[in-house]
């Protein structure tokens, strides 16, 4: 069981922070989902969240006590993705070069700025994207920021799957290997079911919807009473030195929950309930090339990572939804009505139209946890 400290910290966490957690627990990947009005705010917050500094107001009146690390305290680099981002751009854009002097000196912004595909790149097929010019001393941050990864070429999205697999990306002169604690993010915005590449999507281990109405919590405390933006600072060795405080998660912490989601257990009951979720949504009629194996080996994961943060040591039934909620919206594709199995026996096409019309993968996982579905164990 966790301390009821961090359990403290836990229920402080917002929903992005709390996804974030879960994965860096799971030591997984995700899919974060907003609405394409607010993605570039979606992307700033994350920036705050990862970000070794707090920012509230101009460096000379800043104090020890308003400059705090923030969540996590870990290094990140945003790229965002676009038809014409190449291997090159998204290579360049993932190492960062520490001990850079200037912005100007540097070909990519470095660990708190983002990267942001200015000019169209010829289109690389190659496996070593990155040029012989760039720096020695680049690294892999601990946080990838893929913004609009859906709409990267399919070959951006493979390597970025090569990434997440190997935790390594190959130069024209070395391979770079990611840190221990490494997150990637896919930010997507609109949008229902897999936009992925196939194997890319069923790789990711949990989706959330971020609603612009729970607001942006780090990136509002950035405001002052004018509504204008308060000034930032940069990250500099000096500054870290001088000024940096421990993140409110730390990874001693992290571990901790890393073992204790290990430790969790799922009685023979609850393990027959997951196993009739999972029955009950390949069989589901809206739902087409059902639901992969893989797919069931992250639902048992996920369950169990949700048990520490819970303070129990073992999985419940109300676990095991919450993790269906997670790990099955952007897996789940809608059939279409000329494809739908009732099809097969005679059905009404307009009548099975108008049966799916307007279905999406949130009313498929709620139909298939809700009475006519699984039966909850008491």
């Amino acid at each position: 069981m966790a301390d009821e400290t961090l359990i403290n910290k836990i229920h402080e966490l917002s929903d992005l922070e709390l996804a974030a957690l879960i994965c860096l627990v799971a030591k997984e990947h995700c899919i974060i989902d907003t609405e394409p009005v607010v993605i570039d705010e979606l992307v700033q917050e994350l920036e705050l969240v990862f970000s070794n500094l707090s920012f509230a107001s101009p460096v000379s009146s800043l104090t020890l006590e308003q400059i705090a690390a923030k969540v996590f305290g870990l290094s990140y680099a945003v790229v965002d993705c676009s038809e014409h981002t190449s291997l090159d751009d998204f290579a360049h854009a993932i190492l960062t070069v520490e001990g850079s002097p200037t912005r100007s000196n540097s070909p990519v912004r470095t660990r708190q700025d983002s990267y942001f595909l200015n000019t169209p790149a010829f289109q690389s097929i190659s496996r070593s994207p990155v040029s012989e010019t760039f720096a020695d001393n680049k690294t892999i941050p601990n946080v990838i920021i893929a913004k609009n990864l859906d709409e990267a070429p399919k070959q951006v999205q493979i390597q970025a799957l090569e990434l997440m697999r190997t935790k390594r990306i190959y130069t024209r002169t070395s391979v770079q290997n990611a840190p221990k604690r490494f997150l990637f993010i896919a930010l997507l915005a609109g949008g229902d079911g897999p936009r992925l590449t196939k194997h890319l999507n069923d790789h990711m281990f949990i989706s959330h919807f971020h609603d612009p109405e729970d607001g942006f919590p780090n990136l509002e405390e950035m405001f002052d009473d004018t509504g204008s933006i308060s000034s930032v600072v940069k990250k500099s060795p000096r500054l870290n030195t001088e000024f940096m405080t421990s993140p409110r998660v730390s990874a001693t912490e992290i571990e901790q929950l890393v073992q204790l989601s290990e430790q969790a257990t799922v009685s023979i009951e609850v393990k027959a309930y997951q196993q009739n979720i999972i029955a009950f949504l390949r069989v589901h009629r809206a739902v087409a090339s059902g639901i992969s194996a893989p797919a069931t080996v992250l639902f048992d994961k996920l369950a169990k990572c949700l048990a520490p943060l819970h303070n129990l040591s073992y999985a419940t039934p109300s676990l095991i939804d919450l993790a269906a909620r997670k790990i099955y919206p952007h897996r789940i594709q809608i059939v279409k009505p000329e494809n739908e199995r009732s099809m097969q026996w005679g059905s009404d096409l307009d009548a099975v139209a108008e049966l799916l019309e307007g279905t999406t993968t949130e009313d498929v996982i709620e139909d298939v946890l809700g009475s006519s579905g699984a039966e909850t164990p008491l």
